[in-house]
């Protein structure tokens, strides 16, 4: 183990030259010139699936676009490689009930046991629950409405449907798509190959038309620029909060060592390698976010210890810098020793770190 972490250590130029280097999908951001006209949000429900989803994320990563994934949460379990795929795609994570059904059949309980399963499932495999929920074929009511409330989640339906489910050609999704308007949501699905052949068709035409794809916000429902905030995957950048940058923290373990690439910040290699510092709370809970990568192609695990406990785990599943949040985070008042921790090394959970934002 030790020689294998002191080559390690002694590569790691050479892994930042070639893990880095690898082409990166275009993220558009507010100030992104190539936007003028605005954002649309690319939605794909009832996802994963073994037959499609992978297709899916390589033509959205080919033609440089990004979506909101509303998965159905026994698809998600069934699936976490292909959740976890998603999220290191770039793209957001919603909630689509667990077992598809139409919601305003059920019962309050009913109801609440579908999201609330959704939401567990994907924060066990993503370490972030999900913002956004989109109730089966659109059916809500008062009753639904109300539990999502109670979840933090916000319900997405849409403004344009491509028809994908009713038989649509490619051609007519494409014609679909093509009267988004910046700030509209379209509806589309995981499991179609018609879909699947719109995609670099959506892209050339949005391009065409001064429009990006951009992430839906937790606060108005609507598409906006990526950087407008986090919800469940992707590099959204938290909003604005207390903001720790990780090499400025007080670094633990044998081979924790900060890095100029891809971002400034840690390097966390070993077991146990860790920073921390001293945080002062006035109220007990918050919202913590944390930008990262792995280092290599497994997934990279990073607990958060608050006064000594662990209070969440966020996950990183490839060398492309993200955000991931842990909401609503329960921890003592005052003066908090806040760690960042890597707990289950295997040779390959190696993680690079940028900063912590605490909202």
């Amino acid at each position: 183990m030790l020689k294998a972490k002191l080559v390690k250590g002694a590569v790691a130029l050479v892994l930042f030259g070639t893990l880095f280097s690898i082409p990166m999908m275009p993220v558009s951001s507010a100030a992104d010139a190539s936007c003028p006209n605005g954002y649309v949000g690319l939605t794909f429900d009832d996802g994963p699936n073994t037959s499609n989803t992978t297709k899916l994320l390589n033509a959205l990563k080919q033609a440089g676009l990004r979506a909101t994934m509303f998965n159905i949460g026994q698809n998600a379990q069934n699936n976490p490689s292909l959740v976890r795929d998603q999220a290191t795609a770039g793209m957001w994570i919603g909630n689509h009930s667990y077992t598809h059904p139409d919601m305003t059949t059920l019962s309050s309980s009913q109801m609440s046991s579908e999201i609330s399963r959704t939401q567990q499932t994907i924060q066990s495999i993503t370490g972030t629950a999900p913002k956004l929920f989109r109730p089966p074929y659109g059916a809500t009511n008062a009753t639904l409405k109300s539990i999502e409330t109670q979840n933090s989640l916000t319900e997405v339906l849409w403004n344009v449907d491509s028809q994908d489910w009713n038989g649509a050609t490619t051609a007519q999704i494409v014609v679909a798509a093509g009267r988004l308007q910046n700030g509209d949501v379209i509806l589309m699905h995981d499991q179609y190959q018609t879909t699947l052949q719109a995609i670099p068709q959506i892209a050339q035409n949005l391009k065409s038309r001064g429009l990006c794809s951009g992430m839906i916000s937790p606060s108005t429902g609507r598409a906006v620029a990526p950087d407008g905030g986090s919800s469940g995957g992707g590099d959204g950048t938290p909003s604005t909060g207390t903001k720790k940058e990780t090499e400025s923290m007080t670094k633990g373990g044998q081979y924790t060592s900060n890095i100029s690439s891809p971002f400034n910040g840690v390097a966390l290699y070993a077991n146990n390698d860790s920073v921390k510092y001293t945080q002062y709370f006035e109220s007990g809970t918050h919202n913590f976010s944390l930008r990262g990568a792995s280092n290599n192609s497994e997934m990279a695990r990073v607990d958060l210890k608050i006064g000594g406990q662990t209070k969440g785990t966020f996950y990183f599943g490839g060398s492309y810098p993200a955000v991931y949040t842990l909401n609503n985070v329960s921890h003592g008042t005052g003066n908090q020793e806040i760690e960042l921790v890597v707990t289950a090394d295997n040779g390959t959970w190696d993680a690079y770190i940028d900063y912590l934002e605490i909202n």
